[in-house]
Formats: C-alpha cells, structure tokens, sequence
C-alpha cells in the first residue's frame, strides 16, 4: 500500500529536512504550516493551528487507499524559566487535538517528537537512557516541562490504540534552518563578527539530517509505545566556534565562565528587548550549558539504525547553508 506522510511543523527546520528526505523518496507529503508561513517546497500543504483542532480536519482528507503515517515536529522551542500559556496550548493542547484526530482517521502511525529535555536529568556522571514515564515536575524549564506533559498524554493514548513511538532529540543543529534555532542564531554571530563572547559549557548536540532520518525509520521499525534517544555527543560551545575558525578564519573571542554570565542576563534581556530580538542566553540555558547530556542513543542506533555524524561536517554544512541564503555575509 502507497504511504501519505503527514508532517506537522512543516516549515520548520526538522519538519522541513524531513519533508526533503521523503520526496527524496518519492514519498507523497502533505504538511501542516501556520496560516502566515510561506510554502517552502513542492508538495502538498494545509494551512493550520494545532490550538484550533477543525483547521488539522483537512491533513486527513482523500487518504483511501493509503497507509497515514503523522510525524508532529511541531511545537514552540523556548528556553524560558516559566510555562506561559501559548507554549503549554501549542506543545499539549495542540498535541491533544492531533492525537484525538490521529485516533479518529485511524493513522497506521504516529511519530512524536518530543525531546531529551523531557527526560529526568541524573546526576553528573550517570548516563541517561530512555525512560516509560514523564512528568513535567521532574524537569526544568517551560519547554521540557510541556514536552514532558505532552509525552505522558502519547503514551497514554497508546492504551487507547494509538500507535505512537516517541523520539527524544538532544540539541539538534545543522542545515536548512535559521534564526529560529538557537544555537544557529549563536554560529550565524559568530560568522559575522556579531558576537562579542562565548560562554563556558557545552551540550549534545545532533544533526537534524540524523534526526529526521531517524524520524522516518521510526515510522517503519520503530516499536509502538516505546522511545528512542537521538543524541550525538557533548561538544564545548568554544570548540564549535573554534570549528567555524577553521573554516571562515573569524576571530578567536573570549570564553566567560557561567557566574559572570549570569551577571550580565538583566542586561541582555533589556538589550533583546530593544533590539526586538530572543535573547541568546537566559537563566534556563545557562543551567543548560553546565547540566548533564550523556545521553545514551544506543537503542535507536539498534532498532532504527541511527548512527548519527561528525560535528565537523554538521558545522561545515551549515556554513555553506547559511551562505548560499545570505543570512552569513562573509
């Protein structure tokens, strides 16, 4: 039986790489953008909110004859303290709404992507591995706690039939994306000599042509009700700029420990404010940068075959994506 991919998130960075890989494939697409976002590739697209459950109706049209799959990347990333009320309806609720639909047209399966960020964090030398059960006052952060809410309520449905795998991405990077990321709004600075410092830490991060061909490979060995991890390894935020050096010869910058970092977050947030930008950093990044990411994709390198690549070559690609779109002037 043919197979209709419906991908949530479409015009996002994962949502769209994943978009990419299957018509690749020959695969038919439908994705779901937001009513003011523009229609980045050749397939079939809906305009929709997940908060407003009768605008999802029309992903599911005309699907006689095919094999549902839904793959949801979509969602509000947000390195705030507190849970506002947008990213609790967009990341729960809205997951919700898609579910309640995936159960009624009856998908053949439901792929969510939640994040590693769901996952209890364990102490600093212990290695984090998957976990059956999420609750958001194990977790730091307004994103990690909706996603931890959003994950208990997938897994939940799986007893009502939904046939769910969750994918828990660590920080993923990498071509095709833009401003919208975090760490590539840190890479773009950097390339054009608009950062004036790093800060000390690190994290794991992936890249998001790993993940979503993970995400696709979920659809098919994937295991209903079970999660993978999706992670790299730890890199040092100084040692990625110090990849771009090597590549666009920028300019060596200085590293400030975390305390002096934080001593400087009343400043950047009034800067962001006036400048009408995210701030980079905030009190949740920070403790991101020093918290411990070994996480452990061992499981989804046996069951989906993920083997993800080399930061280098994630940096590099990334530079040459950002170039040929003229966000990077040098």
């Amino acid at each position: 039986m043919k197979r209709l991919y419906i991908i949530t998130g479409a015009a996002g960075h994962l949502g769209n790489t994943i978009i990419r890989m299957l018509k690749q494939q020959g695969e038919k697409i439908r994705g779901l953008i937001l009513p003011n976002q523009v229609e980045k590739e050749d397939i079939e697209y809906v305009k929709g909110d997940l908060t407003q459950k009768e605008s999802l109706i029309p992903l599911f049209k005309d699907k006689e004859g095919y094999e549902t799959i839904v793959i949801h990347t979509a969602g509000i990333i947000s390195i705030s303290d507190q849970v506002s009320d947008k990213v609790y309806q967009v990341n729960v609720g809205g997951t919700k709404n898609l579910i309640h639909l995936c159960l009624k047209f009856h998908v053949s399966k439901f792929v969510y992507v939640s994040s590693v960020h769901a996952i209890p964090e364990k102490k600093k030398e212990e290695i984090i591995k998957e976990v059956d059960h999420f609750s958001a006052g194990e977790v730091h952060g307004e994103y990690a706690k909706t996603k931890a809410m959003a994950t208990q309520i997938v897994l939940d449905e799986v007893k009502n039939g939904l046939p769910a795998v969750v994918v828990h991405p660590s920080g993923i990077i990498g071509p095709y994306g833009g401003e919208e990321n975090h760490l590539i709004q840190l890479i773009i600075d950097y390339a054009n000599k608009k950062l004036p410092a790093c800060v000390k830490g690190g994290y794991d991060f992936v890249d998001v042509r790993d993940v979503a061909q993970a995400c696709i490979q979920a659809t098919k060995t994937g295991k209903i009700g079970e999660c993978y991890i999706l992670s790299n390894k730890h890199y040092e935020i100084k040692d990625i700029l110090k990849i771009i050096r090597k590549i666009k010869h920028c300019r060596k910058v200085p590293t400030l420990p975390v305390w002096m970092a934080k001593m400087f977050l009343p400043g950047i947030r009034i800067y962001s404010r006036i400048k009408k930008q995210r701030p980079l950093y905030t009190k949740y990044s920070l403790y991101t940068l020093k918290s411990n990411d070994r996480f452990s994709h061992e499981k989804a390198s046996k069951t989906l075959n993920y083997h993800p690549r080399d930061i280098y070559e994630t940096i590099k690609d990334t530079l040459i994506w950002l170039r040929k779109k003229k966000i990077c002037i040098n």
